[in-house]
């Protein structure tokens, strides 16, 4: 599964090395910060679980940096015993002496996904405070930050949604790919990419859709757009059309993605939307169920009549059951998706019902496709190693050295112009993988 962070110079050796000590750094830094309020909510208690929760996250920083044996969890959890197994399993895999899987020499998605986790012990063996985001104001500032483009995104669809009745085919067809274009270069916004440092999207994102079309390497819109306007073509009436979108980063990609599902609704392409989110805190950036209705919630007091249209039309959606926000422990363990049907079965099982699944997001793109060095050219369907629950969708800009389902010499071309192309976010893909 994907590079061990102890290639020197490789994405994942930086990564390892400074992005995170540098977010466990602001981890720490955060907790510092709400002191006070931790005193004023819990009193002594209060004071005494943050310099707990410092202390393990402090001892978390210096086993990474010296590249200490990766240690089974503590803090009884619904997931701890499986990604104890998970830590046998890796260290099965090791020759060495000590047989111990270490920070550096381990592959770089499971070293990600468990300083993640043990972050979230830390929090969680430091009661009162057991229920902190460390995460959240850094969310909240990246949503705060991004209004200009909220508003520009909510005004189109507000307005889009009064005509869409009479858009004949081809327009419809094309405003679809405008909001699928939106939702990719939402996905730029993410911040355990820049180790926690302010990302937003202070354009207005619409206007620049033409000009970012070159960089998108992979474009299966055509492909989504034939299958669910199939499916709405042929729906009897009473049958439901049911989109997933397993989702990424909240602050404005979120709002992106709640546009879509918007228009999905509104276009009758489709009838029912669920959406996945993350059981605890993730990645930095990762939306909680928490962040889902904060974000509602924020749209529905908006000042502008647009934006708190959308928020009050979403709260409805949820009410009525249209759209249906669930989490499964699933997305915040190290596994690829391949193992999903074993691992998880009730969330596979789940996922079979959909008719169509938008994964957004890199990390979900690493976990579909093992986080594996494929080749450029093979294609997506291979590297998935069996995992189709249904048709599926990547929608991604690329933030790490893993892409598939190139043309030949596409790859080799970007890299000999733009050594970095792979990890910059710059780029961006459709991924699509369904009945042909």
């Amino acid at each position: 599964m994907g590079d061990p962070g102890s290639i020197p110079g490789s994405f994942a050796y930086l990564t390892v090395k400074d992005r995170s000590p540098q977010i466990l750094t602001k981890a720490i830094d955060t907790l510092h910060r709400h002191k006070s309020e931790f005193f004023e909510k819990h009193g002594e208690k209060g004071l005494e679980a943050e310099k707990k929760a410092i202390s393990l996250l402090s001892k978390l920083r210096n086993e990474l940096q010296t590249d200490k044996p990766i240690v089974p969890l503590v803090e009884k959890f619904v997931d701890t015993d499986i990604w104890n197994q998970y830590l046998e399993y890796q260290q099965s895999l090791l020759n060495e002496s000590d047989g111990k899987p270490r920070w550096f020499l381990s592959p770089w998605l499971f070293v990600e996904c468990y300083m993640y986790r043990r972050i979230h012990e830390a929090i969680i063996q430091s009661p009162p405070i057991d229920d902190f985001d460390i995460f959240k104001e850094l969310k909240d500032q990246n949503f705060f930050e991004s209004q200009e483009s909220v508003i520009a995104l909510c005004t189109h669809l507000q307005e889009l949604r009064k005509t869409i009745e009479d858009l004949d085919e081809n327009q419809l067809k094309n405003e679809f790919f405008k909001i699928l274009q939106i939702s990719l270069w939402g996905n730029k916004c993410d911040l355990s990419l820049s180790g926690g440092e302010h990302i937003s999207q202070k354009t207005n994102i619409m206007n620049s859709l033409e000009d970012l079309k070159p960089f998108i390497l992979v474009n299966d819109m055509d492909r989504l757009w034939s299958l669910l306007s199939n499916y709405k073509k042929t729906r009897e009436k009473e049958s439901v059309t049911r989109v997933d979108i397993v989702l990424d980063n909240s602050g404005f990609e979120l709002i992106t993605d709640l546009v879509l599902a918007e228009f999905l609704l509104s276009s009758k392409l489709a009838t029912k939307i669920h959406f996945y989110g993350k059981t605890i805190p993730w990645f930095v950036s990762d939306t909680t169920l928490h962040d889902f209705n904060w974000i509602i919630k924020q749209l529905k007091h908006s000042n502008n009549k647009w934006v708190s249209q959308c928020g009050v039309d979403w709260e409805d959606h949820i009410k009525m059951g249209r759209w249906v926000y669930l989490d499964h422990i699933f997305w915040t363990l190290p596994h690829d998706f391949s193992t999903m049907s074993q691992v998880a079965p009730d969330l596979h099982a789940a996922l079979q019902k959909a008719h169509l699944i938008f994964f957004k997001g890199d990390l979900n793109y690493r976990k579909l496709t093992g986080d594996r060095r494929w080749e450029f050219t093979i294609p997506f369907h291979e590297a998935l190693s069996g995992f189709h629950p249904a048709p599926l969708c990547s929608i991604r800009t690329l933030k790490a050295e893993v892409q598939v389902g190139l043309q030949p010499g596409q790859g080799e071309q970007l890299t000999a112009s733009e050594p970095n192309w792979l990890t910059t976010g710059k780029y961006g893909v459709f991924q699509f993988d369904g009945p042909l």
